[in-house]
């Protein structure tokens, strides 16, 4: 049975650019298009910005730097300076060179940080504002406007072009826009900030872990602790003020897409933070007095619909370290697909992956993110920011961190200021002029040769 409803809305406009999110990938769209000239109104379904960052209490950023060379710049190396000036970031853990150190983000210093350099750009900000439908133009891929709504109910809000960055490709599939959605997914995991950790007797990895965890997991697993036998367990990190984020336990057969299925999943994060709290308090000595202080209001989601763009990038492009004339951002993340499900197959598949294949790149070696990946098919004027990208799963593993997220929302709000400025749409617009601006943005962006047109399949 279906329900049709009817009414007049107020209409707004005004806008170049809307932001649909304000996560890493939509704060860093939201930052270019108005650092670019642009009157920019970017929607946030919460009260606060940050996304994974804050609300999913994912409070580790990877690093900034592989074998001494900078691969991340622009807009995520300007927040985390600022945050690091403010004693709201750190780097926990030995000096782990060639490679340079995860950072440490305290989710409170980086809400008012993000808060500051908007208002600085005169950004107009909506909390508690989702875009619930898109008005699309029956002849092309061209959306008018989009249909937002909040505690005063329904906008119609016009604007010139349009971001999606809510993280699961929201508006590109309310405008009928082909899409990917995987089969089965990444299992998510709802994180939690945990307390009474004495950091000082800990023997921590490269990256913040307690030495020997594996082999407690695996003993716990044997011993039938888990009421789901899961090997695959990240830990707890060090974090801000000495707290621990912990990233642990997955939720299997959770779809992402379906409210239903998230709400039972919010239901079951929160029972399974409690049993791994008790694991390591159980298993290690150094965890014995750990205590919850709070569970992410957000799920940890790893795997969710992502676009059909101008550009597929695939597991051949990354293992072969393809350059593209057109790359946006550059990467050099080791594939990181977490399990599916808690059978021994399924552990042995991605640790095999994770921990037993060599590091894909060599001192200076990348792949290259070209801009065709943000552009979703024959769109004009809307563009992706954020983790829903046009890449296969394994890509996909490798490419969801914040830092990268945030350097796409570069790439897709300097390039919509650019189709406003110049007149061409989002699949016509002149890459060699776009690489220029992200590279005067201070993005790395070392390809030798540009090109004026994207890069397509």
């Amino acid at each position: 049975m279906m329900y049709s409803f009817k009414r007049d809305i107020p209409v707004e406009e005004g806008y170049d650019v809307v932001v649909a999110g304000g996560g890493p990938g939509g704060c860093a769209a939201a930052l270019a298009a108005a650092r670019a000239g642009s009157k920019v109104l970017l929607l946030e379904s919460l009260g606060f910005l940050g996304g994974m960052g804050t609300a999913g209490l994912v409070l580790q950023w990877a690093p900034f730097v592989r074998y001494g060379k900078r691969v991340v710049g622009g807009i995520p190396l300007e927040i985390y300076q600022i945050l690091e000036e403010r004693g709201y970031a750190f780097q926990p853990g030995p000096n782990p060179e060639p490679v340079a150190k995860f950072a440490a983000i305290d989710p409170e210093g980086l809400k008012l940080v993000l808060d500051e350099l908007l208002a600085k750009e005169k950004i107009e900000v909506r909390f508690f504002t989702q875009a619930v439908d898109v008005d699309r133009d029956p002849d092309r891929f061209f959306v008018n406007g989009i249909i937002a709504h909040n505690i005063e109910g329904f906008r119609y809000i016009k604007a010139k072009t349009f971001i999606d960055a809510t993280g699961d490709a929201s508006l590109v599939k309310l405008c009928g826009a082909e899409c990917f959605e995987p089969g089965v997914a990444m299992a998510p995991t709802l994180c939690a900030v945990v307390d009474g950790i004495d950091w000082k007797k800990m023997n921590i990895d490269l990256c913040g872990l307690i030495v020997g965890q594996q082999a407690m997991v695996n003993k716990a697993v044997d011993d039938g602790f888990f009421s789901q036998p899961d090997r695959h367990v990240p830990g707890i990190f060090r974090s801000f003020r000495d707290l621990g984020a912990m990233n642990a336990g997955h939720i299997f057969n959770l779809n992402s897409l379906n409210c239903r299925s998230l709400s039972e999943g919010m239901a079951k994060g929160r029972l399974q933070v409690q049993e791994y709290i008790r694991f390591f308090k159980t298993y290690f000595k150094e965890f014995a007095n750990t205590n919850l202080v709070y569970t992410a209001p957000l799920m940890g989601v790893r795997d969710s619909r992502r676009i059909k763009g101008e550009y597929w990038l695939s597991l051949d492009d990354y293992q072969n370290k393809r350059q593209f004339p057109d790359q946006i951002a550059i990467n050099a993340q080791r594939i990181d697909l977490h399990v599916r499900d808690a059978s021994p197959e399924e552990y042995k598949r991605f640790k095999k992956t994770f921990f037993d294949t060599p590091f894909p790149f060599e001192p200076g070696e990348f792949v290259g993110i070209p801009y065709g990946t943000l552009v979703p098919k024959g769109a004009e004027n809307l563009w992706i920011a954020g983790r829903t990208l046009s890449y296969d799963t394994h890509i996909f593993a490798s490419m969801r961190g914040q830092l990268l997220c945030m350097l796409y929302g570069q790439a897709a709000g300097t390039a919509a200021a650019q189709a406003i400025a110049t007149g061409r749409t989002a699949c016509t617009l002149n890459t060699r002029t776009l690489i220029e601006s992200l590279r005067a943005q201070k993005c790395i962006l070392p390809q030798e040769k540009l090109s004026d047109e994207m890069t397509k399949n």
